[in-house]
């Protein structure tokens, strides 16, 4: 196993004696051989943290200083650049949730906006020499995919009720309900693998791809496709963001 970085090694050796077992146990009941894929899961009990969660758990911690920066910095005479860059962020993400949710998206601007910019820092830290792209590791988009999917899910039942969210499942013609039902209930639980294969495959191609030029030309070219892997990364966080959005106002939609 190649070295970790300091991040993770602090984690596995705080939680690891904690976590590792709990994990280990779930690997067997799942049927899962970490051996098979020592990048995705872990190796032993005690280090059941890999380097995608620590890159990960980074962001995340970065993205809340950089919102508590924005806070006690807030000013409306004379505002600084943290500021700027994040009323940027809030029309950007604000007019993309007026023209997709509609009324009333303001509720789901925290989240999505979160979920665009973790998506987005993980993507980019695929540029940094020596470092994999966490989501480049299936099992960091499937958790990803999976939030996504409860939060929309919880906010449908919410906004319709339990019996009127189904509904929706059942379509508008009760006579053939009994064959949508459980084509629109497949279809739902398609949509985790939908987001979880989409991100993960862009960005493991990405890596793949720079990395092989890497090899063959160590100079000149392999720039252009890091160019291509910013692209790529901030198409593909958009993209996540877009069908959160999408998700949120078909379940969030009433009847009328």
């Amino acid at each position: 196993m190649s070295e970790q970085f300091l991040v993770t090694r602090l984690l596995n050796q705080i939680l690891g004696p904690v976590i590792g077992p709990v994990a280990v146990a779930l690997q067997h009941v799942l049927h899962i051989t970490p051996a098979e894929h020592p990048e995705y899961f872990p190796l032993t009990s005690r280090a059941p943290f890999p380097d995608a969660f620590g890159l990960e758990l980074c962001v995340a911690l970065g993205l809340i200083a950089f919102f508590v920066l924005v806070r006690v910095s807030l000013s409306v005479d004379k505002p600084g650049l943290a500021q700027y860059i994040a009323e940027m962020l809030h029309d950007f993400v604000g007019d993309n949730g007026d023209k997709i949710i509609g009324h009333g998206y303001e509720r789901f601007q925290p989240f999505v906006t979160c979920i665009f910019l973790f998506v987005v820092f993980n993507n980019l830290l695929g540029l940094v020499p020596w470092i994999e792209t966490p989501t480049a590791n299936p099992a960091s988009t499937l958790g990803i995919a999976l939030l996504t999917f409860l939060y929309y899910n919880y906010y449908g039942i919410k906004a319709n009720g339990p019996v009127g969210y189904l509904k929706q499942f059942a379509g508008p013609m009760w006579q053939i309900s009994w064959l949508l039902f459980p084509i629109e209930v497949v279809s739902h639980l398609a949509r985790i693998m939908s987001l979880t294969i989409r991100l993960y495959a862009n960005m493991f191609a990405s890596d793949l791809v720079t990395l092989v030029f890497f090899s063959l030309v160590p100079l000149g070219i392999p720039a252009i496709f890091l160019g291509l892997h910013f692209g790529v990364s901030l198409i593909q966080a958009y993209v996540f963001m877009l069908l959160a959005m999408i998700y949120l106002s078909q379940a969030i939609a009433h009847e009328h």
